[in-house]
Order: structure tokens, then C-alpha cells, then sequence
């Protein structure tokens, strides 16, 4: 039906072309007639030339297919039988002929113009729907658009928040306690011949610098100041470091010595998934050992974070696979890294898993320039 289509479009686009294969289709039965009057007569002609006025009807059109019939009935009528006089009377059996043959004829060309409507018909419906498709799918894209921005601005905005709050906590609260550690200290010195209050006031001073620890460690852990100042290998330096100590894990950490700085976007979007596979590892994983190893390689940052541990259950593979419903914290390192035109991927067996980060990168700046660009912040 395809092939019809196709072949009926080709023909329609010139009309010499269609009097011309209709032409062609009445020649070649009369051809083929001729070479085959020496054995059966002119009883075939009819027979063999109204495939070919059906042939018309159906690809031609109703002026090529109207011509094509009247040339049949006139070349059947005086072209089959040899004779002297070429327009002689007719037999009436050979009237009768030609009129059921002319019958026949146009009962084709009707049900041929007809089925070229429909089928007109239907290439402009086939056209509408295809246009509506084609509207619909633009504005389907132009709405993922949309959300992929507002997905991008949200993230920025967390981390904006996250900074800001950071920084409250360290310049605001951390201030208040460090002034109320002092006062307790030198209350501690006036009252230490009241041996009770001594020690209750010893063990305010302890929390109270325990509190303080914690909100530096929480001011860290949303946003880690070495991460704007010193940049990120001093960041995952330090943070694998503490991680160690709270989870008795084994973090092996394969950096370059000589690595630069990168966009901040792309520092921090690295130091998340480092943070979220981590406490993914220490959760769920039961490893007791883990190794982050990161290196440029052709224009981006390949960064791999894997463990020993028991792997991602089949169930949850299969979830992941198919249903396309992981964890919030999966869905959420793979929506920062494809803001910044990265893949995140994870292989994971029975005996461990891999999550591989490549995130394209256009430039890192040398250590030298670095520093330099970090130094009056620092200050």
C-alpha cells in the first residue's frame, strides 16, 4: 500500500507523464495481443487490454484513463483483424463487444476516481494529524524546557541557601558561643573553691564547646568553606577525613597533585555526589573499605567512587532499570551533573559497586592561579 502511495504521487506530478503511462499501458497490451493473434484471434484483445484500463483508472487519473479507454475500444474495434477497409461496418458481435468492454470501462474509472478522492482525502487528514503531532510534541519540549530550568534554578537556590545559612551559623552563633565559653571560664575561676558548682560549670564549659564543634560541623557539612577557598581536592581531603573517623571506614582517596581549580557549579556539584555516595556506602552497602579516584581525560572530569560491600539489591537494579524511580538522593546527583551536561552511571554486584561521574569540562585553571584567586577571599 506504501509502495502504491508512493508510486501514484511520483505520477501525479506531471500530467504529460500520466497520458504517457496510460498510453504506454494501452501500446503493450496490443503488443502482446498482436503476438498472440496468429493463435488465439482477436478474442483476447479485450481481455488483454482491460488490465491496462484498469491500470489507468487506478494510477493515471480520469483524463489519462478516459483516453486511454477510448483508444482501447478503437484500436480493439480496427486494429486486430487485418483488412483493406480499416473503418468498416461492424458485426454486431463486435458491437456487443465493445460496448460490454466500454460497460466494464467505465464501471473501472468510476471506482478508480473514486478511490483517488478518498485517498486525497485521507493524505489531508494524514496532514492535519501529523501537524497536530508536530504541535503537540514542540510544545511537549518546550514544557521539559521549562522544567529542566526550573529544576536547574532550584538547585542553585538550595545551594545558595545552604551557603547562606553556613554562614549565618559561623559568624552569628558561633561568635555567641565562643563569648559565653569565656564567661563560663572565668566564672569557673572565681567559684573553684565551691568544688560542686566547679564541676557543674566544667561540664557546661564541655558542651558548650561540644555545641560548638557540632555547629562548625554542621556550618561544614552544608557548605564547606574550603570548598570557595581553597577549592576541591582540599574539601574532599577533608571531609573523607572526618567521615572516616565518625564511620570507621576506610576511604582511599587517588586525587592529582597538580589539579587546578573548576567552575565553582562544577566543584560543588562533584563534592555532592562524593558526599551522597558515602553515606549511601555507610548505610546500606556494609563495605568497610571505599575509593574515590578522580582524573581529566579528553575535555572531562571522570570521577569514581566504589566499594566492597553487598551491591544494590536485584529489586532495586530492577526498579532502577525499568520503572525509572530511584532514591531521592540518586535522582538528585543525576539531575545536578545533567544541569551541568553530565552522566552519572552505577555498576553494582553482589561483591561491590561503581558510580562513575563524567562531567564535561571546558577549562581548570592552573594551582598557581588558583591560589591567587583564592587568596583575598581567604583574607
Amino acid at each position: 500500500m506504501g509502495i502504491n502511495r508512493s508510486l501514484f504521487r511520483r505520477i501525479l506530478g506531471s500530467k504529460v507523464r500520466r497520458y504517457a503511462l496510460a498510453t504506454a499501458a494501452v501500446a503493450a497490451a496490443f503488443l502482446i495481443s498482436s503476438a498472440l493473434h496468429p493463435l488465439v484471434g482477436d478474442r483476447v484483445g479485450y481481455v488483454l487490454l482491460f488490465p491496462a484500463v484498469a491500470f489507468s483508472a487506478w494510477y493515471c487519473g480520469i483524463g489519462p484513463s478516459v483516453f486511454a479507454t477510448i483508444l482501447a475500444v478503437v484500436g480493439a474495434t480496427y486494429g486486430f483483424t487485418p483488412s483493406i477497409q480499416p473503418f468498416r461496418v461492424l458485426t454486431v458481435e463486435e458491437l456487443v463487444r465493445a460496448l460490454a468492454f466500454l460497460g466494464s470501462a467505465v464501471i473501472v474509472l468510476t471506482m478508480g476516481e473514486s478511490r483517488r478522492r478518498h485517498n486525497e482525502e485521507l493524505r489531508g487528514e494524514q496532514g492535519e494529524l501529523e501537524q497536530r503531532v508536530s504541535d503537540r510534541t514542540a510544545a511537549l519540549d518546550t514544557a521539559n524546557q521549562n522544567l529542566r530550568e526550573l529544576s536547574a534554578r532550584l538547585l542553585q537556590l538550595q545551594d545558595d541557601e545552604r551557603r547562606r545559612i553556613a554562614r549565618e551559623l559561623h559568624d552569628s552563633v558561633g561568635q555567641m558561643l565562643a563569648a559565653l565559653t569565656m564567661n563560663l571560664s572565668t566564672v569557673r575561676l572565681d567559684v573553684e573553691r565551691m568544688v560542686k558548682t566547679a564541676h557543674a560549670l566544667a561540664d557546661s564549659e564541655n558542651l558548650v564547646q561540644e555545641m560548638s564543634s557540632e555547629v562548625r560541623t554542621i556550618s561544614h557539612l552544608l557548605h564547606p568553606p574550603l570548598l570557595d577557598e581553597a577549592g576541591l581536592l582540599s574539601a574532599l581531603r577533608w571531609y573523607v577525613e572526618g567521615f572516616s573517623q565518625r564511620s570507621k571506614i576506610n576511604v582511599d582517596l587517588d586525587l592529582p597533585e597538580d589539579f587546578g581549580r573548576l567552575p565553582r557549579e562544577s566543584e560543588t556539584a562533584i563534592f555532592r555526589v562524593v558526599q551522597e555516595c558515602l553515606t549511601n556506602i555507610h548505610r546500606h552497602s556494609g563495605s568497610s573499605v571505599a575509593k574515590i579516584r578522580m582524573r581529566q581525560r579528553d575535555g572531562e572530569m571522570v570521577v569514581e567512587i566504589s566499594d566492597k560491600g553487598k551491591g544494590i539489591p536485584p529489586e532495586k537494579k530492577e526498579e532502577m532499570s525499568t520503572a525509572g524511580t530511584p532514591g531521592v538522593g540518586i535522582r538528585g546527583m543525576r539531575e545536578r551533573l545533567r544541569q551541568l551536561g553530565g552522566t552519572l552511571e552505577i555498576n553494582s554486584n553482589p561483591t561491590g559497586t561503581v558510580v562513575a561521574v563524567h562531567l564535561p569540562i571546558s577549562e581548570i585553571s592552573s594551582p598557581a592561579n588558583a591560589l591567587a584567586t583564592t587568596s583575598p577571599a581567604a583574607a
